[in-house]
């Protein structure tokens, strides 16, 4: 339905302007500047600050605009969808709320009244309107109000949270060369990179500017970047907590702080971190908090962080469920038998499909990687690559000039390329929460992809809660996984395969898990692989998996 404007009154103050909710026919009244409206009738002083909109409390949480527990709702921008159609636009996407006067989603760009530049960005990169988590999270956040939002990875957060940040820096404008104004904390530098890598992409025309702190990199690039002043840094708590300790950023004018992958942070255990440099960041603020989980503790910090959030899921919050657009196989594979079964699903893909297949030992991660780059182009990614390793091999892998990935669980989330086509899980993982996110790789931005699953009999302990997410996602389930959830393990010797491809099996884990997560420079500390992969095949041309091609000095990274 179109925005119907109210006739014309000549005591309203400008830039308000009244418009017509064509639901109830209520006036109501918006302020073509700022974007926000209201149904009271605002008077010469009727703008609202940032004082007046948080009250902050003594446990470092945000305490959102006095009227949000009115029963008379604020929107922000003119709303093009009648309560009927937005409700139904929720459902559609399985999206629920919870909170007082929760404003409806804003199903086109169109609606948020975004600057030209930016839209001009959005339209370009070629979306043609927000995600469910964008439609329902920007008019909350716009009205300056706390969120947590439950949402799978690939669902479009990172625009969920940035957006807004960009709107939110046009209305402040503060100096940058004071310190920041919005701050991002993501748990592993593959994510925080390519957050940075939106923030560039989408602000680069309204002059927004972004730099990244992480681990594993030299901080002088990064401390010069902050000496020119920056509007957006996204870091890593281990390296921001360095640089705050060196005195060389101040957090005082942060307004708007965001926690993206929540759940993993607090696995990696930086909440220590994340507290600590909560504490340099002014209690006036608007604090917004991302995870693809909700467990216990992440309900915890949000509490201490956070003050009256609106909490937006999409899907079941309750379950942990599967990306839809996946087709999910899952094989009994013996260990011996592993090899051959990927190198026939590799077979069977079309020629320089992105696959990424997830091993939970960094010396399977080498060996499979030598093993595989004899026949398709390969290279691996863990803990103990350096940064320069990582960029490079993630370079090859993005560009497609090295289509295979082998990794451990360091690329299980943050990492966002659009087209990877298959995952396989070479080891179940841990848990099948980490089984989630590994597949979540693929069937992103809407695409459909494909994953096998080996299982073996020390797996079973996995097979109650696989079932649960393969229900989930409406996948079929065979009944040998059943009988191995009802017997609580065991195969014997029967081979098994199930799935769209043929046959197969392969090698088993060896030397040590790549699990060295934790605190400050988070990646592991554990005991390291003493082989290094030879140097890896891509379609023929050799090179050193270093980015010099010479030896790399291990350092902690996170």
């Amino acid at each position: 339905m179109a925005v119907v404007y109210a006739p014309e009154d000549p005591t309203l103050p400008k830039p308000w302007k009244g418009l017509l909710d064509g639901a109830t026919g209520t006036i109501y009244y918006w302020n073509q500047e700022t974007n926000v409206t209201q149904y009271e009738k605002p008077g010469d002083n009727s703008t609202i600050d940032d004082d007046e909109r948080y009250n902050r409390g003594s446990n470092g949480g945000s305490r959102v605009d006095s009227e949000a527990g009115n029963h008379q709702s604020r929107k922000v921008g003119p709303s093009v969808e009648n309560g009927a159609s937005a409700v139904s636009y929720q459902q559609r996407n399985e999206i629920t709320v919870s909170g007082n006067d929760v404003p409806m989603p804003m199903t086109s760009f169109e609606e948020i009244g975004l600057p030209s530049e930016i839209l001009r960005e959005l339209l370009q990169a070629g979306f043609p309107s927000p995600t469910p988590i964008q439609a329902q999270s920007w008019p909350i956040a716009l009205q300056g109000r706390d969120i947590v939002a439950i949402a799978k990875t690939g669902s479009g957060k990172t625009l969920g949270y940035l957006i807004p940040a960009f709107m939110h820096l046009k209305r402040v404008r503060k100096n940058p060369q004071m310190g920041p104004t919005v701050l991002v904390l993501s748990p592993t530098r593959e994510l925080a990179t390519q957050i940075q890598d939106e923030a560039v992409k989408f602000g680069r025309s309204a002059r927004i500017s972004c730099t990244c702190l992480y681990g594993g990199a030299p901080k002088g690039p990064q401390l010069r970047d902050l000496s020119r002043g920056v509007d957006i840094v996204v870091a890593t708590p281990g390296r921001l907590n360095d640089i705050l300790e060196m005195r060389r950023v101040s957090l005082s004018q942060v307004s708007y702080l965001v926690l993206d992958e929540a759940d993993r942070m607090l696995d990696m255990g930086f909440e220590p971190q994340i507290r600590k440099i909560v504490k340099e960041v002014p209690a006036r603020r608007q604090t917004l908090m991302y995870t693809a989980t909700w467990p216990k503790e992440v309900r915890k910090i949000a509490a201490d962080l956070l003050v009256s959030p609106v909490q937006v899921n999409i899907g079941n919050v309750n379950e942990l469920v599967a990306n839809k657009s996946i087709t999910q196989n899952v094989e009994i594979v013996s260990p011996m038998e592993k090899q051959r079964r990927v190198e026939q699903i590799v077979r069977s893909q079309e020629p320089g499909s992105k696959i990424i297949i997830f091993c939970s030992t960094k010396k399977m991660c080498d060996q499979l990687t030598r093993s595989l780059s004899r026949q398709f182009g390969t290279a691996a990614i863990h803990g103990d690559k350096s940064q320069g390793e990582r960029d490079y091999v993630l370079n090859q892998f993005r560009t497609g000039r090295c289509p295979v990935l082998v990794a451990t669980d360091v690329a299980a989330r943050g990492l966002d390329i659009k087209d990877i086509r298959v995952v396989i899980n070479y080891d179940f993982p841990n848990g099948v929460e980490d089984y989630v996110h590994r597949i979540g790789r693929t069937g992103r931005a809407g695409a459909s992809g494909i994953a096998y699953t080996f299982l073996g009999d020390k797996d079973a302990k996995h097979a109650s809660d696989l079932i649960k997410v393969l229900e989930g996602a409406n996948q079929r389930v065979p009944n040998e996984i059943r009988g191995m959830s009802s017997r609580g393990g065991g195969f014997g010797r029967a081979k098994r395969q199930w799935g769209s491809g043929p046959g197969g099996r392969d090698g088993g884990r060896g030397g040590n898990y790549d699990s060295g997560y934790g605190g400050r420079s988070g990646w592991g500390n554990g005991s390291r692989d003493s082989d290094r992969s030879a140097p890896t095949s891509y379609h023929g041309k050799r090179f050193h998996e270093s980015a010099g091609g010479g030896p790399v000095k291990r350092s902690r990274v996170e």
